[in-house]
């Protein structure tokens, strides 16, 4: 074991996505420079083959001013990167590929059409666009590559010991096989329990107990401990544990850990209080917050009505000719602190899909689903009448999926901490809409409230900004669901 070495610099996610926002925004910059001084050294060229001299082509150049939209092409690079911030997605050279090439195509598309629609052309250089997104795409793809072999390397990974090999602790290494790079190396279990000395859950070992911590975390050079015990910690347990954090060790709970890495909440390992200490408490410092992104949700209830108003026409026809009327469908849901109000959404069923009256979850390829209603979910354009609700102050822009009654009703008897997700105003977009897809059974709707609590634990201006964008990225790739 002498040539583990402990590694000296460990980043948490929300580190490394300012590191990957530092990153593209040099290598964008850049781009920007570069495409500017190829954009002039181009004009130069074509004017010395019309014969001009140096020093005329100097006070030509000295005319040409650049239109100043320009110089927010770096921003727009990043907005369109918006997908590759999630740390588990930016560790996949695949997913890297292929994010680099999607923000290098809609930034190629958004560009023709403005050339399309404007009336002087001459305003927007093609060969600045045009070389700013090949020279971006190329530096952020060889940045971010040399970026994933960094944080993959076996000498810079977090080296993680969990404490417990119980239920716990088996959910948090299943958690890990999960995700494709793994986000750090997992060494072991350690556990006081002897019959599980020396046994094995996915390949994972129990390397010890309590008693050996300070021995095993030399010996192995553990960087982390994840504390997967259930209830409180006691005796040499917690003291071996102490000891590890005099020693520079990182100690982490396991809930925390799950959050980090699979971006929602644990909920069938949380203790009863975690609503009132995670929420309850959380809730009297947002004011703030809630000030602005009521603000984000008049503007953006403004502007989504615009779009609903251009696509109706459109959306009628298309559902007359297919199944005829009614074009909008009603239900009631139940709103932030358990509020009934009434949405509207464009019809995408057939008339009559709940005819015994019960509410049914919808399901991937569900037969109720119509030719037309199959296009509308997957732009999310049978959404678009809840801006209305978003106006007027009923639902957010982003928020927990607007559920039924019923289900509410059905769901919180069988899943833990279910009603939590009514602490906040529901949204049009959200957390687990982007995250997770279509539930068929309560197994499925347990995990897509994980990703609620996680979005109404850490919410924030920026992470709403986040889902907006990843969510017009889901509606341009027909991706909704």
């Amino acid at each position: 074991m002498a040539d583990i070495t402990r590694p000296s610099i460990r980043l948490r996610p929300s580190e490394q996505r300012v590191l990957l926002l530092v990153g593209d925004a040099l290598a964008s910059l850049i781009a920007l420079f570069s495409a500017l001084y190829f954009w002039r050294e181009y004009n130069r060229f074509v004017l010395l083959g019309r014969g001009f001299t140096e020093i005329q082509i100097t006070k030509f150049q000295l005319t040409i001013q650049v239109p100043g939209w320009v110089y927010i092409l770096p921003i727009i690079w990043l907005l369109l990167m918006v997908d590759l911030y999630e740390v588990h997605a930016a560790a996949n050279l695949k997913r890297t590929f292929r994010g680099v090439a999607i923000a290098a195509f809609l930034g190629l598309l958004g560009y023709s059409l403005l050339f399309t629609f404007n009336q002087e052309p001459n305003a927007l250089p093609r060969i600045v666009v045009g070389a700013f997104l090949i020279i971006a795409s190329l530096l952020t793809f060889g940045w971010r590559s040399a970026y994933i072999r960094i944080y993959t390397s076996a000498g810079l990974m977090r080296r993680v010991l969990i404490i417990g090999a119980g239920h716990a602790g088996h959910t948090l290494v299943d958690a890990y096989k999960s995700i494709n790079p793994p986000p750090f190396f997992l060494v072991g279990f350690i556990d006081d329990d002897r019959s599980k000395s020396n046994k094995k859950y996915m390949g994972v070992p129990v390397i010890g107990t309590n008693k050996r911590l300070l021995k095993i975390i030399d010996e192995y050079k553990i960087s982390d401990i994840v504390v997967a015990i259930t209830g409180e910690v006691k005796g040499n347990a917690f003291q071996a544990i102490l000891e590890a954090q005099e020693y520079g060790v990182e100690v982490t709970r396991m809930p925390i850990m799950y959050e980090e890495m699979m971006g929602r909440v644990p909920i069938h390992h949380l203790e009863s209080d975690w609503v009132v200490r995670s929420f309850v408490d959380q809730l009297r410092v947002r004011g703030l917050y809630e000030v602005i992104k009521r603000l984000m949700d008049v503007l953006g209830g403004l502007v989504g009505l615009a779009i609903f108003g251009f696509i109706l026409p459109f959306a009628t026809l298309a559902t007359i000719l297919d199944t005829g009327f009614p074009i909008f469908y009603s239900q009631d849901r139940l709103g932030s602190r358990g509020t009934s109000f009434k949405i509207y959404k464009l019809r995408t069923m057939k008339q009559n899909a709940e005819e015994d009256g019960k509410a049914k979850l919808a399901s991937e390829n569900d037969p109720r689903i119509t030719r037309v209603g199959n296009f509308l979910r997957k732009t999310r354009l049978d959404e678009l009448p809840q801006f209305w609700n978003v106006l007027i102050g009923e639902m957010s822009l982003v928020g927990p999926r607007a559920e039924r009654a019923q289900l509410i009703t059905q769901f919180q008897k069988e899943i833990p901490f279910y009603r939590a997700r009514l602490l906040v105003k529901p949204g049009l977009t959200g957390w687990a809409q982007i995250n997770y897809g279509y539930v068929a059974d309560v197994k499925e709707t347990a995990v897509k409230l994980e990703y609620d609590l996680y979005y109404i634990k850490h919410r924030s201006i920026s992470m709403d900004i986040q889902i907006v964008l990843r969510t017009i990225g889901t509606v341009l790739r027909r991706g909704g669901r």
